[in-house]
């Protein structure tokens, strides 16, 4: 599924000027230092954009100035394209400039190409200070942009705060505000997610994933051919896993147990191996029914036995049908399991900055060494890029 085809990062660290068509899944590989957590930051300050949380999201990375491209910009601009079913695709676009120790919006737009002779349709434009944004007046009556009639928060984009718009632009707020990133689960003996949990309904799992066990509980229960398939999946990953269970704890509280053909007492969540609960989290939300409109995971990899990435690599493949998903990843291993055309390259170039091409572009030929070796082989040989 592509929720968003294309993304554009200018003047963020090392994209300097990155311009990337988006497709259902996209798996980021590349040397150390050379943007792909850029990649999913500058996604996620988009997230901040239609939430209103832009100003604490640029605050958590250390100010404004530590997400510039080092030396060469006082600014940055992040742009992005929703496809719109039978009609044009609804474009965004807003630049930050910096304001002394800070910054300030320099310029936001929201539009929408209507007709081939007529400029872009605006739902927002703002230029500096002179923030508008459009309102239909009444039913007979087209409307305007005109400024704000509330106290506009100008660290804040008027995606976040204009009035609700027309059901394309706003099925656009809704979906990149749905934005969610998974990074590294803590999984330590003391982590919440280990925990016996407080029982309530859970749709998606959060991205902390402490939420885990309401989750397959309730999975179990609205939606037990799914939760089967979760637990084939654990099956073939784990040939002596028989099955999950809930026991209770207390009142409202659920823990939960593996059961291990081996053994005749099962396994607690406390006891399973940082891997194997790796894992687990990692199926229970790629398989979830309901997933975000667009799906950052950084590094799924960690602590996941090398036999394992293959049956990752189905579930990315097949949670991209039902979300966009964007991976970051230094595993050889799960590469050799994807296709080229699923696999974006970072190359650092000689000025420093970064290039991104899809494992599939033309000029890299990659086709005609798969003849011979696998996606991960060519990789490592430096054929497509990628490399320190």
């Amino acid at each position: 599924m592509t929720s968003f085809s294309k993304l554009g990062i200018k003047n963020y660290k090392r994209l300097i000027n990155c311009q990337v068509e988006m497709r259902p899944l996209a798996v980021m590989i590349g040397a150390n230092g050379v943007g792909k957590t850029s990649f999913l930051e500058a996604i996620e300050l988009l997230r901040g954009a239609a939430k209103g949380e832009l100003n604490a999201k640029i605050t958590s990375k250390g100010g404004f100035d530590s997400l510039l491209t080092f030396d060469r910009s006082d600014s940055l601009e992040l742009s992005t394209r929703m496809p719109v079913s039978g009609h044009q695709p609804i474009d965004y676009r807003i630049e930050l400039d910096r304001r002394g120790p800070s910054y300030y919006i320099k310029g936001e737009s929201l539009s929408q190409t209507r007709y081939t002779d007529k400029p872009p349709f605006l739902y927002i434009n703002s230029v500096g200070d002179n923030v508008r944004y459009y309102e239909k007046i009444d039913a007979e009556s087209a409307g305007k942009l005109v400024r704000p009639t509330w106290e506009h928060d100008p660290f804040e984009a008027s995606l976040s705060q204009v009035p609700k718009m027309f059901r394309e632009p706003e099925d656009f707020r809704n979906k990149l505000a749905s934005i969610s990133s998974f990074g590294l689960m803590n999984v330590g003996s003391n982590s919440p997610v280990r925990q016996p949990q407080q029982l309530r309904p859970v749709g998606v799992l959060s991205e902390t994933g402490d939420d885990l066990i309401s989750s397959l509980y309730f999975l179990r229960e609205t939606n037990r051919d799914r939760f089967d398939v979760l637990q084939d999946t654990l099956s073939t990953a784990f040939p002596d896993f028989e099955r999950l269970d809930f026991p209770p704890v207390a009142a409202g509280m659920l823990t939960l147990t593996w059961k291990d053909k081996k053994f005749r007492h099962p396994v607690y969540l406390h006891q399973l191996s940082e891997g194997t609960l790796r894992f687990l989290w990692l199926s229970t939300l790629l398989l979830s029914e309901t997933l975000p409109t667009v799906t950052l995971i950084d590094e799924p990899e960690v602590s996941l036995h090398p036999e394992l990435l293959g049956i990752l690599a189905d579930l990315l493949r097949g949670a991209s049908k039902r979300t966009q998903i964007v991976v970051a990843t230094h595993s050889d291993r799960l590469i050799r399991f994807l296709k080229p055309s699923e696999v974006l390259v970072f190359d650092r170039q000689e000025d420093g900055s970064s290039k991104v091409t899809w494992g599939d572009f033309p000029d890299l030929d990659i086709e005609k060494w798969m003849k011979d070796f696998t996606l991960d082989e060519v990789w490592s040989m430096g054929q497509m890029g990628g490399r320190s």
